[in-house]
């Protein structure tokens, strides 16, 4: 009687079969109850989770500074208010310079788009076979006129007709320029409606700076003792280590990742700023505050600036090749930051998968808009760090960790 051979392999895998567990239907469904509930309120919530967002990682960059200043027994409430001013004055002072000309680009929007218009008119109309085309109604109306002028008397009112004709051509070139300036109209009231939108906003944004001023105030100065009041009211052993050790991993890579990241961006605008005035370009100081601010967003920034450095060029040097040179010349720069300074300067430690990243930063831009574009990586690193830290969601680490 032979013995049947039974493959390991095979029952090994019967055996993981076996144990694993199929989810319920209801369990996945909460789930995506959850997520729905989470993003409605991220989407619709935003104008208060902003600044509180922005106060939370401010006061996570500076606590220890406030920390180190504490033992030259200097009260946290005053090392806080010192920290801002030397953080906000040279910004404010930036701002202040850069003010002038932000509002002379701002309002020259609808003349750029209007210009525009007439340049992309310019080239259709020099790319078509025929010069202007005519609506049919007025061809129409021509044809007629041609017919009913041939009769046997037509030699009578030759003159009549020599009359007639130039009030047609009149009404055809009325009519064309009424269709290429239908356009022009269009983007210039986009434009205008774009700009009244934004200066709508600006009270809300006033709002949401004073909170962040506020709570970021507040919170380096009684954060900590209500930290430590959370430490001493738990008192499980697991609680006490583990928020101590994610605290303190926290502010050191999240403090090294800012402080890297905006010394780089700010080299960058530096270098952006100066090699535009060498060049003559208008406003240099100010398109290097623009890609400096812009390059917080990976990927999706470079490209809004090259855009807006397109527009820039082609308002000082019209519809030639040589609008298309601050852009050039800034993607060039920005190539050699992403390259070479930011990968050698960040290593690995802060490695982020460039798909993972990319639409990481859409589902903010989307629900934050501009300053959920700016948010994001930060945000994206704090939780990376906080499950590495809490050794959960360790295969999704795993994936957001992997390399190109």
């Amino acid at each position: 009687m032979s013995r049947t051979e039974i493959d390991p392999d095979a029952l090994n895998q019967s055996l993981v079969t076996d144990v694993v567990v199929k989810r319920p239907v209801s369990t996945v469904a909460v789930y995506w109850l959850v997520t729905l509930a989470l993003l409605y309120t991220l989407y619709f919530a935003k104008s208060l989770l902003i600044p509180i967002l922005v106060a939370l990682l401010f006061s996570l960059l500076l606590s220890p500074l406030v920390t180190l200043f504490r033992r030259f027994y200097i009260p946290r409430t005053v090392s806080a208010i010192l920290l801002l001013t030397m953080i906000g004055g040279p910004i404010t002072l930036l701002a202040i310079e850069l003010a002038e000309p932000a509002q002379k680009w701002l309002a020259q929007l609808p003349k750029l788009s209007s210009q525009l218009t007439e340049e992309l008119d310019n080239i259709s109309e020099a790319m078509s076979p025929d010069s202007p085309a005519t609506p049919p109604r007025v061809k129409t109306k021509v044809v007629e006129h041609k017919q009913a002028g041939f009769n046997p008397f037509g030699w009578f009112t030759k003159s009549h007709k020599n009359k007639d004709e130039p009030a047609l051509v009149a009404v055809e070139q009325k009519e064309i320029t009424t269709v290429n300036s239908a356009l022009s109209a269009r983007v210039m009231q986009g434009g205008i409606e774009k700009l009244i939108s934004i200066l709508g906003e600006t009270p809300v944004v006033i709002a949401q700076f004073m909170t962040f001023i506020i709570l970021v105030l507040f919170l380096l100065s009684f954060g900590s003792r209500l930290y430590e009041s959370y430490i001493e009211i738990f008192p499980s052993e697991v609680s006490k280590r583990r928020p101590v050790v994610l605290i303190g991993k926290l502010q050191r890579e999240l403090s090294r990742y800012i402080l890297t990241v905006t010394i780089i961006n700010t080299g960058l605008g530096v270098v952006t700023a100066g090699v535009f005035w060498l060049l003559g370009v208008d406003d240099a100081l100010l398109w290097g505050a623009v890609v400096g601010l812009l390059n917080f967003a990976p990927y999706v920034g470079p490209f809004l600036a090259v855009i807006i450095l397109c527009l820039a060029g082609v308002t000082q040097y019209g519809m030639e090749l040589l609008a298309l040179l601050p852009a050039a010349v800034y993607f060039g720069i920005n190539m050699l930051e992403a390259q070479f300074v930011t990968p050698t300067v960040l290593g690995l430690h802060m490695r982020l998968n460039p798909l993972v990243l990319i639409l990481w930063l859409l589902v903010w831009g989307w629900l934050w808009g501009p300053a959920g574009v700016l948010l994001a990586v930060p945000l994206l690193v704090c939780i990376k760090l906080a499950a590495t830290q809490l050794n959960v969601m360790t295969d999704w680490v795993k994936l957001i960790e992997t390399s190109a």
